[in-house]
C-alpha cells in the first residue's frame, strides 16, 4: 500500500538537498532572506510525510538520517522501523521492521549506514549499538562501557550516532549527563574499527550543552569536526533547538555556535503548539547530503512522537563552517 496521503508538491528533494517549500509559494529565494544567523540558512522546509502511513507503518517519530544506497536516505523512527526514502522526493520507497534479540520493540534513536551497507542502530534505553542487516537481522551488537549503563537517566543515554570521515571510528552521543556527572556535561564513546570489520570501544570524550538543553543529535563533517544539535522544550513555550560546531581538543570537544534556529525565518510555516518561530517543531535527526560553493547541505528531520499537536517536518539548511 502506498501513501495514504498524498505527498505535497513534487520534488521534496534533489541530491543537492532542495526541499520544496511547503510554505506560500511567494516566499523569498534571497538567501539573505533565509538567513537564520551569519553561518546557516533555510532553504525549504517540508511537511509533506506529516500523519501518513506506507505499508501499514506510521511514517513519523523519525529520530535520525543518514545517506543509504542507492540514492535513498534512511529514516529511522524510535518505533522499531526504518524508511528508506527518495533522495529526490522523500517519498517512502521501502521500511524494515526493527527489533532487540527477543523480537521486542526497540526505542531506536541514532543511525548509521556502513560501509558494506548494513545498519548501525543505537538505543537510548540499554543504552547499545546494534548492526542490522538490510532486511532487519541482528548481526551484532557492539561493546559498551559498563558505566554508561549503570550511570545513565532513563532514556537519556545514546541519542545521536556518526561515522568520522574514513570510516574507521564511530561516535555515540549520550543525550544527557551522566548520574554524578557535571549538569551541563555529556559524554561521547568511539569505537575504532577492527582489522574484521568490527569495532571496539575507544576514547570517551566530553561536551558542555546549554543549559536545560541535550544533545539530540551528532553528525560527522568533512573535516572530521561534528554538528551538534540541542533541543529542550519548555511547557507553553516550545522547543529550543541550537545548531553548533565540535572540534575535538584532548579529552574534550569544544563548540561553537552556528544558529539558533527560532532565529530562522518562518517561511510561512505554522505550528500546532506554543513555539518561538512557528518553523520549530521537536528537531532529531540531522545529515549532511552535500556541498557547495563553500557550504554544506544539510537535512534536519523533526520527531512528531506520533502527536497531533506536533509535526514531522524536514528542513533543508546551508551551513557555512
Amino acid at each position: 500500500m502506498r501513501l495514504r496521503t498524498l505527498l505535497a508538491t513534487a520534488a521534496a528533494l534533489t541530491a543537492a538537498t532542495c526541499l520544496t517549500a511547503a510554505g506560500p509559494a511567494h516566499a523569498q529565494q534571497d538567501g539573505t532572506r533565509h538567513a537564520c544567523s551569519s553561518s546557516v540558512s533555510v532553504d525549504r522546509f517540508s511537511d509533506a510525510l506529516d500523519k501518513t502511513t506506507y505499508d501499514g507503518t506510521y511514517v513519523g517519530n523519525l529520530s535520525a538520517l543518514a545517506p543509504d544506497r542507492h540514492r535513498t536516505i534512511a529514516a529511522l523512527s524510535d518505533r522499531s522501523a526504518l524508511f528508506r526514502l527518495d533522495a529526490r522526493t522523500l517519498r517512502p520507497e521501502g521500511v524494515v521492521p526493527l527489533a532487540d534479540e527477543k523480537g521486542a520493540a526497540l526505542d531506536s534513536e541514532g543511525l548509521v549506514v556502513d560501509r558494506d551497507g548494513t545498519y548501525l542502530v543505537s538505543s537510548e534505553t540499554e543504552p547499545t549499538v546494534r548492526r542490522y542487516s538490510r532486511d532487519g537481522k541482528i548481526l551484532d551488537r557492539l561493546p559498551v562501557p559498563e558505566e554508561l549503563g549503570t550511570r545513565a537517566r532513563a532514556n537519556g543515554s545514546f541519542e545521536g550516532l556518526t561515522l568520522l570521515p574514513g570510516g574507521r571510528t564511530l561516535v555515540a552521543s549520550m543525550e544527557y549527563p551522566l548520574t554524578g556527572d557535571p549538569a551541563d556535561q555529556v559524554r561521547l564513546q568511539t569505537w575504532q574499527r577492527t582489522a574484521h570489520g568490527g569495532f571496539r570501544p575507544g576514547a570517551q570524550y566530553t561536551y558542555r550543552v546549554d543549559r536545560g538543553l541535550g544533545v539530540t543529535e551528532v553528525t560527522a563533517t568533512p573535516d572530521g569536526r561534528l554538528l551538534v544539535l540541542e533541543r529542550g522544550f519548555t511547557s507553553g513555550v516550545g522547543n529550543t533547538v541550537r545548531l553548533y560546531l565540535a572540534g575535538r581538543h584532548g579529552t574534550a570537544y569544544d563548540k561553537t555556535l552556528l544558529a539558533d534556529l527560532a532565529d530562522c525565518p518562518s517561511l510561512g510555516a505554522t505550528a500546532k503548539q506554543p513555539q518561538p518561530n512557528p518553523l520549530l517543531d521537536n528537531i532529531e535527526g540531522m545529515v549532511v547530503t552535500g556541498r557547495g560553493h563553500g557550504r554544506l547541505k544539510v537535512l534536519l528531520v523533526s520527531d512528531d512522537n506520533q502527536n497531533e499537536s506536533q509535526t514531522t517536518r524536514f528542513y533543508a539548511l546551508r551551513v557555512r563552517l
